[in-house]
């Protein structure tokens, strides 16, 4: 069955850094479009970035110069490094896969900024 699952969350100060990475299995990684949501408690889940199987990349106004998404098709992973966090950068971050009318979800990973 298709599995995502993310890792690398925790508590960051405001102004530091996290590397998420998100672990495919079950699809053929390459042909999927992969992105990173996030959902802050009594919120919406939001877009923060795609990539597409070519690697063109898309980001939400509010991360963009700070969130860089990457993707290795070797090792079927996709990452968000985050730099320069700010408190409203807090909350559970999901991997997602999108090909055509498929998508699939992660079980998310928390985010916390705090000093």
């Amino acid at each position: 069955q298709v599995q995502l699952v993310e890792s690398g969350g925790g508590l960051v100060q405001p102004g530091g850094s996290l590397r998420l990475s998100c672990a495919a299995s079950g699809i053929t990684f390459s042909m999927y479009t992969m992105g990173w949501y996030r959902q802050a408690p009594g919120s919406q889940r939001d877009l923060v970035a795609t990539i597409t199987t070519y690697g063109t990349t898309n980001y939400a106004d509010s991360v963009k110069g700070r969130f860089t998404i990457s993707r290795d098709n070797a090792k079927n992973t996709v990452y968000l490094q985050i730099n320069s966090l700010k408190p409203e950068d807090a909350a559970v971050y999901y991997c997602n896969a999108k090909y055509i009318h498929l998508s699939y979800w992660g079980q998310g990973t928390q985010v916390t900024v705090s000093s």
